[in-house]
């Protein structure tokens, strides 16, 4: 069957993956709320297109915290690549590479840090940091990602407990004995999840700073409050999340929070959003409200079951071609065009 659209790769990943580590992905926490609510807020957005503008040469390139990637679109940090496919994070690196955008690899993954930097070297990555109960052990992690080549720091905020997801409870989720957290071997009982540091404050991104020089995006911001906070602790990018809905069900959807937290920032620091990006036309309404990049989690998962590397390079050559198309269709040449002009939410 021809792979047209993300949701194509979605029914794919569902038919295929085994039914547990379908349920962990697509998982929500409680009603799943806040996770549908993160691709149906979409739908209120309108765009207000403008005709006959010179679309003919199209510019869809954007910079990360001064470093250029092809289209506004990077992979967000999650969980457990080896699941959807053997080689994990390793294609999950060669794609970003390949299609020339960002990786944030999470402190989760099945492959070790210096695994995901030698399979991709020169590739621009993030990498993802939970704070553990065990400060040495994430300490250990900060200065193994600037060891190996990894060029930003995001900090992970809203979980400072794991928000109940009702199919993993029913599952028993649990990583099959031959995946590993190879970043955190021996360090606690995977399945158990419960060495997070739920007493992490504010006050620990100056902890972090005095760790690294790479700098620190933190993840996880819904209000205008932290995100001005944020910009007072020295941040230099924000990521708009709410974990894809796994967390506290009930929360905004991310495009919904987004215009708020841009406009407490007043450009002191990059914003970023992530949770339900599935077409290119969505890439533009959040560009439209502020957001400098965006970052696909699911998506990604879904390019990775179908193909491994090559299905996520598909995934993202799709974005990407959508994101070109409704530019040009919105009047828009380049990204620079791209502002609050553009879109009108529906009235209810």
């Amino acid at each position: 069957m021809a792979m047209v659209c993300l949701s194509d790769f979605e029914a794919y990943a569902k038919k295929y993956l085994p039914k547990i580590a379908w349920d962990f992905f697509a998982a929500g926490a409680d009603d799943c709320s806040t996770r549908d609510e993160n691709i149906l807020a979409y739908k209120r957005i309108h765009f207000r297109p403008r005709m006959l503008q010179d679309v003919s040469v199209m510019d869809i390139r954007t910079k990360l915290l001064g470093t250029e990637i092809s289209f506004p679109v990077g992979i967000a940090p999650t969980g457990f690549h080896q699941l959807a496919w053997p080689d994990g994070e390793k294609s999950t690196a060669r794609a970003a590479k390949a299609m020339n955008t960002c990786y944030i690899a999470s402190t989760y993954s099945t492959c070790t840090l210096e695994e995901i930097s030698a399979a991709a070297p020169g590739g621009l990555r993030w990498f993802q940091l939970y704070i553990h109960r065990n400060r040495a052990v994430s300490q250990q992690l900060v200065q193994r990602a600037a060891a190996s080549g990894f060029q930003g720091l995001v900090l992970t905020a809203d979980l400072p407990y794991t928000g109940k997801r009702r199919d993993d409870v029913r599952n028993g989720f649990c990583l099959p004995p031959h995946m590993k957290l190879k970043n955190l071997e021996g360090a606690f009982e995977v399945c158990k999840m419960s060495l997070l540091d739920p007493s992490v404050t504010w006050n620990d991104i100056y902890w972090l700073r005095s760790l690294t020089h790479l700098p620190i995006i933190i993840k996880g911001i819904l209000t205008k409050e932290d995100a001005e906070l944020a910009v007072r602790h020295g941040v230099q990018g924000i990521i708009v999340s709410n974990h894809g809905g796994r967390q506290l069900d009930g929360g905004p959807a991310t495009i919904d929070a987004l215009a708020e937290v841009v406009e407490a920032v007043q450009g002191r620091a990059e914003v970023y959003l992530d949770g339900g990006i599935r077409k290119g036309s969505d890439v533009l309404k959040a560009l439209a409200l502020g957001a400098k990049c965006v970052f696909i989690g699911r998506p990604a998962l879904w390019g990775l079951a179908y193909k491994g590397e090559e299905g996520l390079q598909e995934v993202l050559r799709i974005l990407q071609d959508e994101f070109r198309l409704s530019m040009a269709l919105a009047g828009c040449a380049s990204v620079s065009e791209i502002g609050r002009h553009l879109v009108q939410f529906s009235k209810l």
